[in-house]
């Protein structure tokens, strides 16, 4: 049994970073079954960013100039693919008509004008919050903003017959539990009560939008989908943060 959860947090290493998670032996788990680790891919990424921010402040670095190299780090560390999913989701349901419209501009590797928008915006707020930060408040939004995609992997149907979101699809309830709780976990030891508290409500809400967003778009859910729900429940933590 430790093995085979060793292979789920392997596999969303795997999914959603680019760093190294060793070699898959035997049964290889699908990407349904490590959703729960999903969150875990969180740790190294937010690491990495809290890393560089740290180093900034050493080196003598301004707290923008150390979040900006720190969020480049952070986008190397995950090939930017939930931003890439921000991108694709905002040009897909902002210039589709139609719902296989929408899921066709989805897939076309070009950037449009709302992609670019929503990519400018995400990234923009992020640099901006992210300057000055504790370094395990990084680390602990990392975690819960990817903590936030389980449920909407779990409740959502698969908008698409192929691609991530339907190879990922099953996910259980106690896969759903187990992401939250870690995701919770990680904001209640870097933040006090109330302040994780209202961090996580904000997130829950972006999360929320973006669920219901996608299903009155599309039906349903897809990996960029997914991708926008950690970059949007991100901004939101760290906006519930700020405030």
């Amino acid at each position: 049994m430790l093995r085979r959860r060793v292979a789920e947090v392997q596999v969303a290493l795997m999914l959603l970073t680019r760093l190294p998670a060793g070699r898959l032996r035997g049964d290889v788990p699908g990407l349904g079954a490590a959703a729960w680790a999903y969150p875990l891919a969180g740790v190294p990424v937010g690491a990495i960013i809290a890393g560089v921010m740290v180093a900034g402040r050493w080196a003598g670095w301004t707290p923008a100039v150390a979040a900006g190299l720190a969020l480049g780090a952070g986008l190397l560390a995950t090939g930017a693919l939930h931003e890439d999913g921000l991108a694709d989701v905002a040009d897909g349901f902002g210039g589709g008509q139609t719902r296989a419209a929408k899921l066709e501009i989805m897939k076309d590797s070009r950037l449009g004008s709302y992609g670019a928008i929503a990519l400018g915006l995400g990234l923009g707020l992020r640099w901006l919050l992210l300057a000055g930060q504790a370094p395990g408040a990084v680390v602990a939004l990392a975690v819960a903003s990817r903590a936030a995609m389980v449920p909407v992997l779990a409740l959502l149907p698969a908008a698409r017959a192929d691609g991530l979101g339907r190879a990922a699809a099953g996910v259980g309830a106690w896969r759903v539990c187990v992401a939250l709780a870690i995701g919770g976990a990680a904001l209640g030891l870097a933040l006090p009560w109330a302040v994780a508290a209202r961090v996580a409500i904000g997130m829950g809400i972006a999360a929320t939008a973006v669920a219901g967003i996608a299903r009155r778009q599309i039906g349903g859910q897809t990996g960029d989908v997914l991708g926008a729900t950690q970059v949007v429940a991100e901004v939101a933590g760290w906006l519930a943060l700020a405030g």
